[in-house]
């Protein structure tokens, strides 16, 4: 069932750990079928260079797991997950990364302001990555944490926890993911060149907002736009 969903959602969990953003067995990673509106996640406690896309597990929206070809278990977050599903219908996959510098500043609870123009593609409507307050893992609690800086944003971190990303496809939302572990850094580096209690100068929302594609570019006929 699903098998080319699975496979890319083992695809985007292997290429995670390769990029840094997750180690050992932390993070997970699902798609949305839109067809079935089931969920291909991946499994709990299980080393990445092991998985296979049968070990990938189907749930549905009420948690119920459909197929578990080796009987594996799926990520204790399942709830997480489902619950963005259900909040932003727009969405159909959802990384959640436990990155070295962005989980530094889920671990301070300080949201990372628009330093760099790059953040006009994370969908941050305010001007900056929030922070999800904390929730003990594998609880409601944490699911419904997410929620609400979801609703400004598709990216998030995660006070004490790591980051989630989301997005239509799933490379998407790795990429997103991955941009928020680069800006993490640079604002890391930034503030500790800056001396303590120092900020860099932001970039605001309202100018974020106005980026479009240069229309002095000559496309070609039918190419989109």
């Amino acid at each position: 069932m699903l098998k080319e969903i699975k496979r890319k959602v083992l695809e985007c969990a292997v290429k995670a750990e390769e990029m840094g953003l997750c180690q050992h067995r932390s993070g997970n990673f699902s798609i949305r079928d839109e067809d079935t509106g089931l969920i291909c996640i991946t499994p709990t406690g299980m080393d990445r260079s092991e998985m296979t896309y049968h070990d990938i597990v189907v749930v549905n929206m009420n948690a119920e797991v459909v197929e578990a070809e080796t009987m594996h278990r799926p990520t204790s977050e399942v709830t997480m997950h489902l619950k963005i599903y259900q909040a932003r219908p727009d969405v159909n996959a959802v990384v959640h990364t436990h990155s070295k510098f962005a989980l530094t500043f889920a671990i301070l609870n300080k949201p990372i302001p628009a330093i760099v123009t790059e953040l006009m593609h994370l969908g941050c409507k305010e001007g900056y990555i929030p922070v999800a307050p904390y929730g003990r893992p594998a609880t409601p609690a944490l699911a419904e944490s997410v929620i609400k800086p979801l609703q400004i944003s598709d990216v998030a971190l995660m006070e004490k926890h790591g980051a989630v990303a989301v997005d239509k496809d799933i490379k998407e939302a790795l990429t997103k993911a991955a941009y928020v572990e680069e800006l993490a850094e640079i604002y890391y580096n930034t503030l500790t060149i800056l001396g303590p209690g120092k900020e860099p100068d932001y970039v605001d929302k309202e100018e974020l907002q106005k980026w479009a594609y240069p229309k002095e570019i000559k496309l070609l006929p039918g190419e989109d736009k």
